[in-house]
């Protein structure tokens, strides 16, 4: 039964699938207030029984798995309770006492410039920064023009279909754990860290994964709570967080405020890039973090030439759940700041969005003053994808914005994948795991291709850490590059397997046989691609778009499967379209979050699915597979587009996302 059929028929296993003997339910006392010293807590599981930090954190400020002695987000967790159903142990939560001493808290990255340090010994809110380039003062370039502009893009929520959880089962002096994870050799690590326990006595098994987009790539407290009572009570434990939870306790994405200057000369050319940028961090260092704003700050120049850049990134600590992973991760808004910079400087020089673009960009590649290598020409492929779209003509009748980026693949270090053949059939297992993208497309079709065996008789199957020991993980658009690469490693060692012991190769042989490959494909270094967005848009006089269409002009080295690519594509560009237009994470002034469920949030319905021209070009990489990234793309591409055209329709300068309805309809 191929993923797509078990999904169908509903025969996936997903974590609320799981229903174990004794089964304890556990639900949480979270905190009510962004900021406050816990003074007294009375029932339930706490710090003084679980006394434990988020183990895959770097730093002084690291989260407690339950709050000591303070709270410093809406929604921390104090306490723990358990049940022998969700019903009564959400009932038990009222059976905790907790005494808190409300604190004046620290809600946006602005007041976090102006009021009291959260922690005594940080440089004001400060938690930490990284400082990259070469400073220059504004007499050592030339330049005719400069223009300088704040840009902040809002807190989002992952949001996926399936939420946060966990079911934990110590039994045996092994404790078993089940987890829809993007890594769960991560997730063993930060249980074996966390809890001190020895790796051969903890062991992760993937099930069916409802969504991810990032927030399961990360190690969360929840989880050591889990792992703890399980081992603690001698029974199974399971947590599914709630909606509510999510939007309120799981790290959030984006959260970032820039402030740039670009220098140019008349005809455009840009001679250096000066500026700081600022992420909403909440009060906790969280490993996440530090790429996010590593992302954003070293790839803000993206595929554009520019002799000198200075870029200051600084973690802004305020009270709100911790910042990490979100589709992306820093590479959307790294392109979002330097297009909606480079929109900005051609509106001051009174040229066309396009040919700013066409003056920057390069024949050849090239390494960028922050650090980042720019591995493809980006001009040619521009002024392919214009072509493409008659942007010359279209821009005359229609409201257009572009983007030109660089989709940074995570493909270091490379990945792991196990080829188990038994009984006829060759079951695959791969170091990431499924979560929408369609990896079993490609894994029948790379295995059908290698080993010369029929589709039906491959499966993708679930594995765990004894299974695949050493499996990287899914994210940062890798899993066609790396997971096919490996696949075909894989496969070329499985066919020198029959070879050495029966004299040939065959797929008879090797069906009739039992055999065991695993293999590691290294890739000591991340690859990049140059990728382009159009964007056409219609406002009516309500604010609202009455007409969206989006182009995508994507580099994807060698195609794997086209009908994955189309899906991938359609639907990244419906999350970042909902993005720009909606989707948010509001707080009060005192911290509290006011978008407390999925309406709130602005999660958008199918009435603002655009029109689609894709076209799909093909350069094979140099990896294995001959592919290219793809899932962040629209991501990255399509938000600084859609702001442009709007913004031409408004005649006002956008540099704020969301953008409302209100926004639109308060500006024609």
């Amino acid at each position: 039964m191929t993923y797509q059929d078990r999904f169908v028929n509903g025969k996936g296993r997903y974590l609320d699938d799981i229903d174990l003997d004794g089964m304890l339910y556990m639900s949480l006392v979270r905190s009510p207030y962004a900021r406050a010293k816990v003074k007294k807590v009375e029932g339930g599981l706490t710090s003084k029984d679980l006394k434990a930090y988020y183990a895959l954190a770097e730093g002084d400020h690291k989260e407690p798995v339950l709050a000591i002695d303070e709270v410093n987000y809406q929604g921390q967790a104090v306490a723990a309770v358990f049940g022998k159903n969700r019903y009564e142990s959400e009932d038990l939560l009222s059976t905790v006492n907790v005494e808190y001493e409300p604190m004046d808290a620290i809600h946006s990255i602005d007041d976090a410039k102006t009021k009291p340090p959260m922690y005594k010994d940080t440089a004001g809110n400060v938690l930490s920064q990284e400082d990259i380039g070469v400073k220059f003062n504004e007499k050592d370039i030339q330049y005719d023009v400069k223009v300088t502009d704040t840009i902040l893009l809002d807190r989002v929520s992952a949001n996926p279909m399936e939420t946060r959880g966990i079911v934990a089962d110590y039994r045996d002096g092994i404790l078993n754990v089940y987890l829809p994870s993007q890594s769960i050799v991560r997730s063993k690590s930060g249980i074996v860290n966390s809890l001190g326990l020895p790796p051969e006595k903890v062991r992760v098994f993937l099930i069916d994964n409802g969504g991810a987009f990032g927030v399961k790539a990360l190690f969360y407290p929840e989880y050591i709570i889990a792992c703890y009572a399980s081992m603690k009570y001698g029974k199974p434990v399971k947590w599914q967080e709630t909606r509510t939870e999510h939007l309120q306790a799981c790290h959030a994405g984006r959260g970032v405020e820039g402030t740039l200057t670009l220098y140019a000369k008349k005809d455009g050319t840009i001679t250096g890039l000066d500026g700081e940028v600022l992420l909403d961090n909440g009060p906790y260092f969280v490993d996440a973090a530090s790429v996010d704003l590593g992302n954003v700050i070293h790839e803000i120049t993206g595929p554009y030439f520019i002799e000198k850049a200075h870029i200051v990134g600084k973690y802004m600590l305020t009270n709100k759940a911790p910042n990490g992973y979100y589709r992306g991760a820093g590479k959307p808004e790294a392109s979002i700041l330097m297009e909606r910079m480079m929109d900005l400087l051609a509106d001051k020089l009174n040229m066309d969005i396009a040919d700013v673009r066409l003056k920057n960009a390069l024949e050849k590649p090239f390494k960028s003053p922050l650090g980042l290598d720019v591995n493809y020409p980006t001009k040619p492929f521009l002024e392919d994808a214009l072509k493409y779209f008659n942007y010359r003509e279209l821009s005359k009748k229609e409201h257009v914005g572009i983007s030109l980026f660089i989709l940074d693949e995570d493909t270091a270090p490379g990945e792991s994948a196990r080829i188990i053949v038994k009984d006829g059939k060759v079951h695959t297992y791969m170091g990431g795991n499924v979560s929408g993208q369609g990896h079993e497309m490609f894994v029948k079709s790379i295995l059908s291709d290698e080993l010369s065996v029929e589709q039906d008789l491959i499966s993708l199957d679930l594995q765990d850490t004894e299974t695949l020991s050493t499996g990287v993980g899914t994210w940062g658009s890798k899993s066609a590059m790396t997971h096919g690469s490996v696949l075909m490693q894989a496969a070329e060692e499985l066919k020198q397997q029959v070879k050495e012991k029966y004299g040939k190769y065959s797929p008879e042989i090797l069906l009739k046989h039992d055999f065991d490959q695993t293999s590691f494909y290294k890739f000591d270094y991340n690859d990049n691609q140059v990728n382009f967005n159009l964007v056409t848009s219609k406002i009516n006089e309500a604010g609202d778009i009455e007409s969206l269409k989006v182009g995508c002009y994507y580099d994807l080295g060698k195609v794997l499967n086209m009908t994955n690519v189309m899906g991938q594509t359609e639907g990244g560009a419906l999350q970042a379209i909902g993005e720009v237009l909606s989707e948010t994470l509001r707080y009060s002034e005192e911290g509290q979050l006011m978008t407390t469920s999925i309406t709130d949030a602005g999660v958008l319905t199918a009435e603002h699915t655009p029109e689609f021209d894709i076209k799909i070009v093909e350069n094979p990489s140099v990896l294995k597979d001959g592919a290219k990234g793809l899932g962040e793309s629209p991501m990255i591409g399509i938000p600084e587009g859609l702001a442009r055209s709007l913004e031409t329709q408004l005649h006002t300068r956008i540099n704020v996302m969301p953008i409302t309805r209100e926004f639109l309809s308060r500006n024609l």
